[in-house]
């Protein structure tokens, strides 16, 4: 490229003084980098003693003199803190130092691009790789690594040290929008306060865990639930609770919620909480009598039985507290207790509910089963037989109510009775209160009894066929049930002394 003017060679003729050691190269660069915006490095073709090189050119700006006093400003700075020797730019030198300068300072200007990495381009122009000014590398190179500084926390518009804000602020401007003066005030002592749970609360807190209890029957598993949520003031409440809901379950229920309560005693709860429990109860019983009308005897049943479990003393029934104003009710609770409580021996208290469900005899729950079965066929009431098969609390036994209805059925002889207990089995499969193997279950009983049914009512083997046919229709039976049905005995035609002859289907009338 060649220059116009005179004081362009002149710049040519002194470019070879350029360059004179690799730390000059890299301080240059930087210069170049600096003022890339508005001074460029041009090739001059030189020839003879000139030869080639890079030298600095002001473009022809509006204000040469400022850039030039910019330029002459930065390099004596960095003169300043550089300890080897750095090369200047000069507005020219001799003509006899063209030809080595010229040598050097390509030499030079090949090492500088390879130290910075600033490659000449075919057209002579050096393009830095990016802006000095807007790097955040140390301006110093010949000290540290050249990472950025303060590990990237530092420096103007940079968002801090990476994970930095996770940790907690400790300035915050109190003009910031989302200042919150509340939870940001130093003043503010934070405490940790547990509310206390209201009886009503803790009736339905405590309801899940005896409705549970009721399936399960452990009572430990309920003792270390109520650990979980019971707080002292509420300990009285706990036996109103399990008698409160005992009153609108079964006698079996009843004797499970007073096992519960003997458990209880001594663990969770002390015989003053059961005493001022049994207080509760007595002056509620106004509003227990309302949805139970039997409230005083199960709560005098309850007294008595816990008296007799060694939970609270005798002498809550026989006195009473005089503080404690008595309703009618309430009397008629307490003397149930005293009667129960004055017949010889407590022995019979531990079966003050009853036996209930499996621990009745077996011949009484079959008697039931037929009692209900005979009062079914008169009334035809399916609903009300459904509630008695609930009311006996044995699931496990519903097979018995099966072969006692194809019995009662063999027996009666009549198709109105096949209909009835037809319908009947049919609602029981439907309801599940009688489970297909508990179905299965009763028939193969009754066909496995037909050898002696058979002699009592001759026709059972074509009255059972009739009433299973009734019942496949129904599509209530299994196939297991339909292939086990027994086939009725057949009339023999050959017998032992005939001969093997065989009998003529019509024997000859005689005269």
């Amino acid at each position: 490229m060649e220059v116009e003017s005179s004081s362009h060679t002149k710049h040519a003729n002194g470019g070879g003084r350029r360059h004179n050691s690799g730390g000059s190269d890299s301080k240059e660069s930087s210069v170049e980098r600096e003022l890339n915006g508005e001074i460029q490095a041009v090739v001059l073709n030189g020839s003879g003693s000139n030869g080639l090189g890079l030298i600095k050119k002001p473009l022809p700006v509006g204000d040469d003199g400022r850039i030039k006093r910019k330029a002459k400003r930065l390099i004596q700075r960095q003169h300043s803190g550089s300890n080897g020797t750095v090369a200047t730019l000069t507005n020219g030198s001799g003509p006899g130092s063209g030809g080595a300068s010229g040598a050097a300072g390509s030499g030079g200007a090949a090492a500088a691009a390879g130290a910075t990495g600033i490659i000449p381009q075919p057209g002579g122009y050096v393009v830095p790789h990016r802006r000095w000014k807007n790097s955040r590398r140390s301006r110093n190179l010949t000290r540290g690594r050249g990472l950025p500084k303060k590990g990237g926390a530092g420096g103007k518009g940079v968002w801090g040290l990476p994970g930095s804000e996770a940790l907690a602020e400790l300035y915050e401007d109190e003009n910031d929008p989302n200042y919150d003066s509340e939870c940001n005030d130093r003043n503010v002592e934070l405490r940790e306060v547990i509310t206390e749970t209201t009886p009503e609360e803790f009736f339905k807190l405590a309801e899940p865990i005896v409705l549970e209890y009721y399936e399960h029957g452990d009572t430990h598993e309920v003792a270390l639930s109520f650990d979980e949520i019971l707080q002292s003031p509420l300990r009285e409440q706990i036996t109103s609770i399990l008698v409160e809901i005992a009153m609108d379950h079964k006698d079996s229920q009843r004797e499970m919620t007073s096992v519960l309560i003997s458990d209880l005693y001594g663990r969770v709860i002390t015989g003053k909480d059961i005493e001022k429990g049994f207080n509760i109860l007595l002056s509620n019983l106004p509003d227990l009598i309302l949805d139970t009308p039997e409230a005083p005897i199960m709560l005098g049943n309850f007294m008595a039985r816990a008296i007799a479990d060694d939970c609270i003393p005798p002498k809550f029934v026989a006195k009473p507290e005089e503080t404690l104003q008595l309703s009618e009710y309430a009397e008629q609770a307490l003397r149930r207790a005293d009667s129960l409580l004055h017949k010889q021996g407590w022995a019979h208290l531990d079966n003050v509910w009853g036996m209930g469900g499996p621990l009745r005899p077996v011949k009484t729950i079959t008697k039931q089963m037929t009692l209900l079965l005979k009062e079914y066929i008169s009334s035809r009431d399916v609903a009300e037989a459904h509630r008695c098969l609930r009311a006996l609390e044995v699931p496990h036994y519903h097979h018995e109510l099966v072969y006692e209805a194809i019995v009662m059925t063999l027996e009666s002889l009549s198709q109105t009775t096949e209909e009835a207990m037809c319908e009947l089995l049919k609602s029981l499969d439907l309801t599940c209160l009688v489970l297909p193997a508990g179905m299965e279950q009763g028939f193969i009983r009754a066909f496995d009894d037909m050898a002696d049914i058979v002699l009592d009512v001759p026709l059972a083997y074509i009255i059972l066929d009739r009433f299973v046919e009734r019942c496949n229709r129904a599509g209530f039976l299994t196939d297991k049930i339909i292939n086990n049905v027994p086939s009725r005995g057949r009339k023999r035609f050959v017998s032992e002394g005939d001969g093997g002859h065989v009998k003529p289907a019509i024997f000859p009338m005689r005269d």
